[in-house]
């Protein structure tokens, strides 16, 4: 038999891609939660299955002719399999991305060979500007050119039909309730959920949104929305693609930045599953559904693409704490840490503008704090704290008898005790007293130490 049992290009090995079932993310949720791995696809992406078929398509059908230049605008994923699809068939490629894609998108599109131009994501889609104008532009004006259009060529919805949906047909032999799946350009869960209720009349099919978009939006009133900036990649819209078939989805899932971010990391070091934000995403959706039903159900998810597109970003810390989406260890209100270190308990101890430094260091004293916050006619003007006084009374700038209020500092933030103790904790990092308030009230003030006492006394650490 020899080597011919082997595939003889790299696009022979797209598909197949192996279904597993979620095990602790899942624990909570009485449904069985079921993830296709998409990423495990050759390029990385469930796109690499849309950029080979719609390219093949053209091909036969005169579209695409030898030497052409293959033309997208592009998230990213779909890039790459248009891309691999030309590497092997001697086509050039020019794709056009938003300003949100990775770093490792762009550079893998790059490496390909391809050129790659980068436009503005926050732009209406008819504007000039838009990924959606410049790629249609450039396949006017390039001779020889052929535009894929993702959004609006039925070949990617087609591709579902012919193969994603009969391989989970097969794999799974029917044998789940619910498909969930990301909703951005509606290919892929148009195709398969076409496919899908050819063979399974109860299946139910669940489109994942992200907020700022204007899908579920339109799915549930008819009416269009004003989009709005979101972060997640690939998925999401700001306007109707022809591929997405509202009559064939059922229902919509909405899911934030921040929750899908923390998904996917979870998804990794829980599950062992590298994957990207919109993976991250759809499973979110998943257990929302999910704890929406009134009996257990089996639901398949689509998890489109691989983790090592996000490597500087989800998957680098520090993007993550500088955009607000690490989590926290201790993700409790600061209500709960008040009541625990049994703070807001005592009267609240502030002082008033006619105070001098000397009253105001016996205060200190006989009260055991270290900050106050000063007021005049009842207003909150200010606040104090030791250290403020310290060096300029010891260094003789100040004296006992001056006015507290020349070293008071405006420095400080309001937070309500419903607020989220991460809110504290950022606050207190950029050396800001903290005052907490209870129904408009001023009780308290939380300190570092505060914190610190709380996560020690806790006991949990990461």
């Amino acid at each position: 038999m020899g080597m011919e049992k082997f595939n003889q290009r790299i696009t022979d090995v797209i598909g197949n891609t192996p279904i597993i079932k979620l095990q602790e993310i899942a624990k909570d949720v009485e449904s069985e939660i079921y993830v296709k791995l998409e990423y495990m696809n050759p390029g990385g992406s469930i796109k690499d299955r849309i950029g080979c078929y719609i390219l093949d398509q053209a091909v036969k059908k005169g579209d695409l002719k030898p030497g052409g230049t293959i033309i997208e605008g592009t998230s990213g994923n779909t890039g790459v399999g248009l891309a691999m699809w030309a590497a092997v068939n001697d086509y050039k490629c020019i794709f056009v991305l938003a300003d949100k894609q990775s770093m490792e998108k762009i550079n893998a599109l790059k490496a390909f060979g391809a050129k790659v131009v980068i436009c503005p994501t926050n732009v209406e889609p008819t504007d000039p500007r838009s990924y959606y104008s410049v790629s249609a532009r450039l396949a006017r004006t390039i001779p020889n050119a052929y535009y894929v259009n993702q959004y609006d060529n039925p070949y990617n919805r087609e591709t579902h039909v012919h193969t994603t949906g009969p391989e989970i047909f097969e794999q799974t032999g029917g044998d789940f309730d619910v498909l969930m799946c990301g909703v951005g350009t509606g290919g892929t869960i148009s195709g398969i959920g076409q496919f899908l209720k050819s063979k399974m009349p109860k299946v139910k099919i669940i489109g994942v949104d992200v907020e700022g978009s204007i899908l579920a939006h339109y799915h549930k009133t008819g009416e269009m929305i004003e989009a709005k900036p979101y972060v997640l990649e690939g998925l999401g819209e700001d306007m109707l693609p022809q591929n997405v078939l509202f009559d064939v989805i059922d229902d919509f899932v909405v899911v934030g930045d921040k929750e899908s971010f923390l998904m996917t990391r979870s998804l990794l070091y829980k599950e062992g599953i590298y994957a990207g934000g919109s993976s991250g995403a759809a499973v979110v959706g998943a257990l929302k559904y999910a704890k929406t039903l009134k009996e257990p159900k089996k639901i398949l998810v689509i998890l489109p693409d691989s983790g090592n597109r996000y490597q500087s970003k989800i998957y680098n810390d520090e993007w993550m704490r500088v955009h607000g989406y690490a989590d926290s260890t201790f993700n409790v209100m600061i209500k709960d840490v008040m009541d625990y270190l049994k703070k807001g308990q005592n009267p609240f101890v502030s002082i008033t503008a006619k105070f001098n430094v000397k009253e105001t260091i016996e205060t200190f004293k006989k009260y055991g704090i270290s900050q106050l916050p000063i007021y005049t006619n009842g207003d909150l003007v200010g606040v104090v704290s030791e250290q403020d006084l310290l060096r300029p009374l010891y260094e003789g700038d100040i004296r006992p008898e001056d006015n507290v209020t020349v070293m008071m500092k405006s420095d400080y933030e309001v937070i309500d005790s419903h607020q989220m103790l991460e809110k504290v904790t950022k606050a207190l990092a950029l050396n800001k007293v903290v005052l907490i308030t209870s129904e408009n009230e001023i009780v308290d003030i939380i300190t570092d130490i505060d914190v610190l006492n709380y996560i020690s006394g806790q006991g949990q650490y990461p």
